[in-house]
């Protein structure tokens, strides 16, 4: 595989991302690309055959029926390298995310007397 096609779908996820969550920080941790937004958005990288994409396991889950054409791993969602990004579903899964995040943090926040 072409590194400039890596490097393209690399930031078609990151575009992607960004779209969905416009508010989110991008940041480097555990020495991948990130996002967070009231907590951890998502990570992404590629590997050697994938690109993943990798959310919290219930963020994950809830996705289950949408994801079985995807390998799977307890946090991450792989996508094959000849395929192309589903930017569908990496919008659906980061807004939900997003979502969730704001209801934990705003839930977290103490009643205003």
């Amino acid at each position: 595989m072409q590194a400039q096609h890596l490097r393209g779908n690399l930031e078609l996820l990151r575009q992607t991302i960004k779209q969905a969550a416009p508010e989110a920080q991008e940041l480097v941790s555990y020495q991948m690309p990130a996002f967070k937004y009231h907590g951890m958005l998502c990570y992404f990288a590629v590997f050697k055959d994938h690109y993943s994409l990798f959310v919290s396991p219930k963020i994950k889950d809830a996705f289950t029926d949408k994801l079985g054409a995807y390998k799977q791993t307890k946090s991450a969602i792989h996508f094959p390298l000849k395929s192309q990004i589903p930017v569908e579903l990496v919008t659906e899964i980061i807004t939900f995310t997003a979502m969730t995040n704001l209801e934990k943090a705003q839930a977290k926040k103490p009643a205003k007397k």
